[in-house]
């Protein structure tokens, strides 16, 4: 690491009031964690930026306590109060948007335009949020009974666990955390490993905030092992929410422990996201709607093109174009002008990409451009274009990381039969020009992912929407639309400001 660089992180790291080693646990103050010492590795260079000592299992219990105490306090302040607090948050991260950016570059290797855009997306949801506080409506509905009234009301759900990836180190928690807090709930975040100093920097701005509102702790976290935190977490009842996003093989564990617990799981998961593209297209949109879709992020999104289907019209034309835009994809140290692609996260991750291609040309894949690692430090590798010509078991698999399987189609029909036939249902798009063919992927029939784009790409979801997606992607639903309904209880009142008790359904019950 050059002298530039050590100046630049020294710097972050003091915009956060962090250290080269940090305790790794907040509950209304910091704790001093003991659990084992994880390292924060920059991917661009592969070496170490920091470290930070996890919490034990006895140092999540004090962490959940008062983070329950925080909940009893926080769920009594009128809802627009909690929404003024979480309004001053999303002013603090503006003030800081810079420096969380590069922070975020820094840690997990997003091009800094990625970086700056994630910690937007945290200063959106909190914009929304606070609207949202002002708008946890109920019905009202007529009762059969005279007399009575009859409505619905919505109360704060309790303590709230949230589980985040490495790929997008904070904006998934400001999707959870500005929600439920104007629900009235308090949280643990349960932070990716890969991505622990992001956290870090968040909760030191979360806890300014709070202080200055003399405001509960409800803003909390452990970073801690899969043991140690991870499952105490999940198997905690005092937590009736756990938001987990992650890998299949994870939400699978999570969604049966809080199932057996009778609790809710909020589960966003892999994505195997296929792009249509029909003979009628504008093939200059679509391509700039598959490059980014694809080698975006290093193919490190939930939501990234993996899977890319054309029609026999324009087949040929459509690959000998992205083979070009391929070829242009500037890859670098993501905190660069002009870099388009940083690196992957680690070296497993890289190993995992050379592997799935080893196995899908034993499947009869061929490989039209990429395909490689590079030399040198940190983790980077050649964004990869895989023609085959069915959808076999590693087609149907999610390899996080910069691979697009190419196939051909005929029809719409066919192409929208093979697009489902993947057990994931997160994120789809077509791209037409055709009123029908539109209209044909957005039916019930068409695509059964829980996002379906039409002229866009599959990656770059807005909050304003409900995101999540459906089968193995989990079924959850977080930020936009109604999605704060996740975070809150229902509750049916009925009151009679009559003389008399007449019952429903006309059953008589006389003594």
């Amino acid at each position: 690491m050059n002298q530039r660089t050590n100046d630049e992180v020294l710097q972050l790291l003091q915009a956060f009031q962090l250290t080269s080693d940090n305790h790794g646990a907040y509950a209304g103050e910091w704790i001093e964690t003991t659990g084992p010492r994880i390292e924060s590795i920059n991917p661009t260079t592969g070496e170490a930026i920091a470290s930070v000592r996890m919490a034990s299992a006895d140092e999540y219990e004090r962490v959940a306590q008062v983070t329950i105490e925080a909940f009893e306090a926080w769920r009594t302040w009128p809802a627009p109060q909690r929404g003024e607090v979480v309004r001053q948050l999303g002013d603090a991260l503006r003030k800081q948007k810079d420096e969380l950016g590069r922070l975020v570059t820094l840690e997990v290797g997003k091009t800094l335009s990625e970086g700056l855009g994630e910690v937007q997306e945290m200063i959106d949801m909190a914009d929304l949020a606070v609207g949202m506080s002002r708008q946890l409506f109920g019905k009202s509905m007529h009762s059969e009974r005279p007399q009575h009234r009859m409505y619905e009301q919505w109360h704060p759900m309790g303590p709230t666990g949230i589980i985040t990836a490495f790929n997008f180190p904070v904006a998934v928690w400001a999707w959870n955390a500005m929600v439920a807090a104007v629900c009235g709930n308090s949280m643990i975040w349960k932070p990716s490993p890969e991505a622990p100093l992001t956290s870090l920097a968040v909760t030191r701005i979360a806890q300014r905030v709070l202080e200055e509102n003399d405001a509960p702790a409800i803003f909390n976290l452990a970073i801690g092992g899969v043991e140690q935190v991870g499952e105490a977490l999940v198997a905690d009842t005092r937590f009736p929410l756990i938001s987990a996003t992650g890998s299949v093989r994870m939400g699978k564990q999570v969604g049966a422990a809080v199932a057996a617990r009778m609790g809710r799981s909020l589960l966003e998961l892999g994505g195997n996201n296929g792009l249509l593209v029909m003979d009628d297209a504008d093939l200059d949109l679509a391509l700039r709607g598959v490059l980014f879709g694809a080698a975006g992020t290093a193919g490190q999104r939930c939501t990234t093109t993996r899977r890319l289907f054309l029609q026999k019209g324009i087949a040929q034309e459509m690959k000998e174009r992205l083979v070009q835009a391929y070829g242009s994809v500037r890859i670098g140290d993501p905190l660069e002008d002009n870099v388009l692609m940083g690196p992957l996260i680690n070296q497993k991750a890289v190993d995992g990409m050379l592997e799935a291609l080893e196995r899908v040309q034993e499947q009869g894949g061929r490989i039209l451009c990429g395909g490689k690692s590079l030399d040198g430090p940190g983790f980077f590798v050649e964004p990869t274009l895989v023609e085959i010509d069915q959808q076999t078991p590693m087609v149907c698999d999610e390899t996080f990381a910069p691979i697009l399987y190419i196939m051909e189609f005929d029809d719409l029909d066919e192409a929208i039969a093979i697009h489902n036939a993947v057990p994931q249902g997160l994120s789809s798009a077509i791209f037409t020009l055709n009123m029908r063919s539109a209209e044909r992927f957005l039916a019930a029939t068409g695509s059964d992912c829980g996002i379906a784009n039409v002229n866009i790409g599959t990656s770059g979801a807005e909050i304003g929407g409900a995101f999540g997606g459906e089968k193995d992607t989990g079924g959850g639903r977080e930020a936009g639309s109604d999605s704060w309904k996740a975070y809150m209880r229902r509750q049916t009142c009925t009151l009679n400001w009559g003389t008399e008790l007449p019952l429903a359904q006309g059953v008589e019950f006389e003594v």
